[in-house]
């Protein structure tokens, strides 16, 4: 009884959280979706840039059966809808559908914007770059809205939980095996410039989702906490937190101090630190939101 009343409570959360914006998320998933389809279609395709998921396969049966990329993008992931919906259940595929099934029809619809711009294809690192950028831009504005495109991340969630491996390790398994066939399809060159787009669009794609970092994260130990928190609240005017921890070899209790300040002070306070106790310890890591204090 209590499982299920705190399942219900879940789902009314994550409702809310769909519900929440709904036209701007439905926008974003728009323009991300178009916006992945030109990268794929100026910039990757013409140039036979495997970079992973259902596009990137599209290419190679684009080579070896003539298939229409669009075409076969819509077949794979209909199929893997179905899939998904046996397996991973109804709530997890359902936020995969739009995307799943509009990316192909944004594919089509951006067919020959490659052929209108007509990039030059004899260097490849302009378009590999450009596309990698618009991937992550695209990708990650779909990711930001709620919604997935479907395809291989599908199959990455499927090979996680019946693999019983991390979904990092998982979309290594998957998006790799499509990049080396792309290798042995399209040659080792093609290889080395998918795996630059494919580093492109995972930072990119994390720039998008969490935003540029504009705050860091201090967590201090020091044996002069006293003057450190008073450096931070007097000088700095910012708040700390305190709280406590044990130290994993040696067992001892310890204090923790934690704060957040702006990047532009990120100087100040750790010279600070520095000045106030040379042998204090801390890690410093981007806050990439702060909500709430004075």
């Amino acid at each position: 009884m209590f499982a299920k009343k705190k399942r219900l409570q879940e789902d009314n959360i994550i409702k809310k959280i769909y519900q929440k914006y709904r036209l701007r998320r439905y926008l974003q998933l728009i323009v991300g979706l178009f916006i992945l389809s030109c990268a794929f279609n100026i910039f990757l395709m013409p140039n036979n840039i495997v970079s992973g998921g259902l596009s990137g396969l599209s290419l190679i049966f684009k080579q070896v059966f003539g298939w229409e990329p669009s075409t076969f993008i819509f077949i794979g992931s209909v199929i893997l809808l179905v899939i998904s919906y046996f397996t991973l259940g109804k709530e997890k595929t359902f936020g995969s559908i739009l995307g799943s099934l509009l990316y192909p029809v944004f594919v089509k619809l951006t067919a020959n914007f490659g052929v209108l711009l007509d990039i030059d294809s004899t260097q490849l690192l302009l378009p590999a770059i450009f596309g990698g950028v618009l991937n992550g831009i695209g990708a990650g504005l779909v990711f930001k809205a709620g919604f997935t495109t479907g395809g291989t991340d599908i199959i990455n969630q499927i090979v996680s939980k019946y693999g019983k491996v991390s979904l990092g390790t998982a979309m290594i398994m998957s998006d790799g095996l499509i990049v080396l066939s792309g290798g042995i399809f399209f040659g080792i060159t093609k290889l080395m410039y998918a795996l630059v787009v494919l580093y492109i669009i995972s930072a990119l794609t994390d720039k998008v989702v969490l935003g540029i970092s504009d705050s860091k994260a201090f967590y201090i130990i020091t044996e002069k906490e006293d003057l450190v928190k008073e450096f931070i609240l007097k000088y700095l005017n910012h708040g700390v937190t305190m709280f406590e921890a044990r130290g994993g070899f040696t067992k001892e209790k310890q204090r923790v101090l934690m704060c957040v300040v702006p990047t532009k002070e990120y100087f100040k306070l750790k010279e600070g630190i520095h000045q106030i106790d040379n042998d204090a310890f801390f890690v410093v890591t981007d806050a990439y939101e702060v909500f709430g204090g004075e």
